[in-house]
């Protein structure tokens, strides 16, 4: 469990450099034509990873060994974590790295009624406690002065804040189904990523083809790999924690990632209400780790 955990904290490092990093390096990308660019880069820098923990013979051994469950959870999680991303992508491009991470990063709050109801897990006092701190956050980060209702009244005509909602829901469903087919049904981790990277940019791909494709496209290859290596140090580090810790200690971590993006942002792009957003990150730290405890 602390090595989940230990390794759970460096992903959440990871991505939230590496949510900084989207904000920081791409403008008027086509979030779909941007997901696939980098998830090939990802496949490559992680196939020495592969090569090394699983091996092309083993490989074969383990997707002959897959049925039915096998190949729906990870299409699920595909699916999902595609949607998530397209979602998040285009939350970044309409509004602040500051504004829209805390709200994404809320994950957990979805994640523990899932595994309610799909995993029968049980409920405590402290959870949901968690989650009505965790939603707090939300209310946070959407807060400008004036009335108490305006940040609610704010968040349901923002069209950053419903993307970054709707992105949360879908990386929480990705997460339960994450933790099934990591756990229950035991998938190689070394096999189940460069499977996820790869279903995700072909889920994409279509989209990413019709998309209008920068002129800028080839002076940004160093770019689109160096996140190409944030994703595939990131999915290594998420998918390894998943498959030591459940979900629902393994997502409220991992999204604190939050806080990284906030500070980075508020720090090193001067975004306004930086404090605000700060207070708000915290919160959401704060909650989702009710939820887990």
């Amino acid at each position: 469990m602390d090595g989940g955990i230990g390794i759970a904290v460096g992903a959440a490092l990871v991505w939230g450099g590496y949510l900084f990093y989207l904000k920081r390096a791409f403008d008027d990308y086509p979030a779909s034509l941007l997901t696939v660019s980098i998830n090939s880069f990802a496949l490559v820098w992680y196939l020495p990873v592969f090569l090394t923990s699983i091996g092309p013979g083993g490989a074969s051994d383990a997707l002959a060994a897959f049925g039915v469950e096998q190949i729906a959870v990870v299409a699920l999680t595909a699916v999902m974590v595609a949607g998530a991303m397209i979602a998040f992508l285009r939350a970044l491009a309409v509004g602040e790295v500051s504004y829209v991470a805390p709200i994404s990063k809320i994950v957990p709050v979805f994640v523990l009624p899932i595994e309610i109801i799909a995993l029968g897990q049980v409920l405590t006092p402290l959870e949901v406690a968690g989650v009505v701190v965790a939603t707090a956050a939300v209310y946070v980060a959407n807060f400008r002065g004036g009335a108490l209702l305006d940040p609610l009244r704010r968040a349901a005509t923002s069209t950053a804040a419903r993307l970054a909602l709707l992105s949360a829901m879908a990386f929480a469903v990705s997460d339960v189904a994450r933790r099934v087919g990591l756990q229950e049904l035991a998938i190689p981790v070394g096999l189940w990523v460069p499977l996820l990277i790869g279903g995700v940019a072909v889920v994409l791909l279509p989209a990413a083809i019709r998309a209008e494709t920068p002129a800028t496209l080839r002076a940004d290859l160093p770019r689109l790999a160096a996140g190409g290596l944030f994703v595939a140090a990131g999915e290594g580090l998420t998918n390894t924690a998943f498959s030591l810790v459940p979900a629902s200690i393994a997502s409220p971590i991992i999204n604190t990632q939050a806080v990284v993006a906030v500070v980075l942002g508020g720090l090193l792009l001067n975004e306004q209400q930086f404090g605000v957003r700060l207070v708000a990150a915290a919160l959401a730290v704060v909650g989702v780790t009710m939820i887990a405890v």
